[in-house]
């Protein structure tokens, strides 16, 4: 047995009634996610985004008016526009409802693209990034599921390092709906 399915069962209490079942899909789903994480066009746009060497205090200045700001700016527009958002936007398309967020951060983990709006610009603070970048060395997260009451479903978020080959600079989070799978 898996450690992943140890503690898939363990959690049982934390997701639907079929929850050991669709925790084996999540298992089955992360060579696609690995795939979409190592993307050319990902990559590309993490490098990019890296290249410019933005300093973390104009980082945080740009999440604390991206939190401050509940519509759609023209900054928001612009990360929700991105390139590499439309990457993330065909793997919304490929997994339907079952996929309720995606995201890109860079090396300081600042968004680079997302399929929807998130609370905050700046995730460097979070585990999520935390974890999958891993100070440059990466490594997957898998939390643990939750209902979100935003999407009104149980959800699973998966975090993964985006390499530029063995390098890691940045980060992957796909939220799935454990109920759609």
């Amino acid at each position: 047995m898996s450690t992943w399915t140890l503690v898939s069962l363990l959690m049982l209490t934390h997701v639907p009634p079929d929850g050991a079942a669709q925790l084996a899909k999540v298992d089955r789903l992360m060579p696609e996610l690995r795939r979409l994480a190592a993307d050319k066009a990902v990559v590309r746009e993490v490098k990019k985004q890296n290249a410019q060497r933005v300093p973390l205090e104009s980082i945080q200045k740009l999440d604390a008016e991206w939190s401050a700001s509940p519509g759609i700016t023209p900054f928001k527009r612009k990360v929700l526009g991105s390139p590499c958002a439309r990457v993330l936007g065909r793997l919304g398309g490929q997994l339907g409802a079952s996929l309720t967020e995606a995201f890109v951060m860079d090396n300081q983990g600042a968004l680079v693209g997302a399929t929807r709006l998130t609370s905050d610009y700046w995730q460097g603070d979070e585990p999520q990034w935390r974890r999958a970048f891993n100070g440059g060395k990466g490594a997957e997260l898998r939390e643990k599921p939750v209902f979100d009451d935003a999407t009104q479903s149980y959800v699973l978020q998966v975090s993964l390092p985006v390499k530029d080959g063995a390098r890691v600079i940045g980060a992957l989070t796909v939220s799935v709906s454990l109920l759609e799978l």
